[in-house]
């Protein structure tokens, strides 16, 4: 189990755009050779965008993007002709396949603060999709089968456990709270990259939210 911690996140984005970003893995400017991804995943991003800010229409491709919600409200609109606004509890999915643009906004009054994990097909090309889920139900997986991963969102009580699904490859993301796994404490922002997973727990030590992927070898 390899932990890292939010503190060890990459900063990047534009602050003076309203823009806040931390990236887990090498991302943009930052490259780092030793930490391109972990198994399917290629990107955990935490973003903070101020009211009115946002990301402009800019392109994707071959990567499956998942996007958690940790508060307020994000306008999401493609190429495709979606448009919707994702908040906290709904997973939203774009399949960017062959290729599709989008714009990603704070059109709201509050400040906006989201996950984005961006995950690499098993396989290239296709039509692009899009899938939101409205306010996923605990323990309920979401499968993304075009990259071969599921995603767990687990919240816990203090004191309630919950299994890390045995796997050969797992990504535990805490969003909110604490949490003790395999004898570490986790904070918000902190992550652990999972190998071989076997009867793994994962206690709340204060109310806890949790984003578990499952990954093949």
């Amino acid at each position: 189990m390899d932990v890292r911690r939010a503190a060890q996140r990459y900063r990047g984005g534009d602050p003076a755009a309203g823009i806040e970003s931390r990236h887990a893995f090498s991302f943009g400017p930052h490259y780092d050779p030793g930490n391109l991804r972990f198994a399917a995943l290629i990107a955990c991003n935490e973003e903070r965008l101020a009211p009115g800010a946002g990301f402009d229409e800019h392109p994707h491709s071959h990567t499956e993007i998942v996007t958690w919600v940790v508060e307020g409200e994000l306008t999401h609109r493609d190429s495709e002709g979606n448009e919707t606004v994702v908040r906290h509890g709904d997973v939203q999915r774009l399949s960017s396949a062959g290729g599709v643009r989008h714009v990603e906004r704070n059109d709201g009054a509050g400040p906006l603060t989201f996950v984005q994990m961006w995950l690499a097909p098993v396989r290239v090309g296709g039509e692009p999709s899009y899938e939101i889920v409205r306010g996923i139900a605990d323990s309920t997986p979401y499968a993304v089968p075009e990259a071969g991963a599921m995603l767990h969102v687990r919240r816990l009580a203090p004191g309630e456990r919950t299994a890390v699904p045995d796997a050969a490859y797992g990504y535990v993301h805490v969003v909110r709270g604490e949490v003790r796994l395999g004898g570490e404490s986790l904070g918000p922002g902190d992550a652990a990259r999972i190998t071989a997973a076997e009867g793994l727990e994962a206690e709340g030590l204060t109310p806890a939210e949790l984003l578990m992927w499952e990954m093949p070898g």
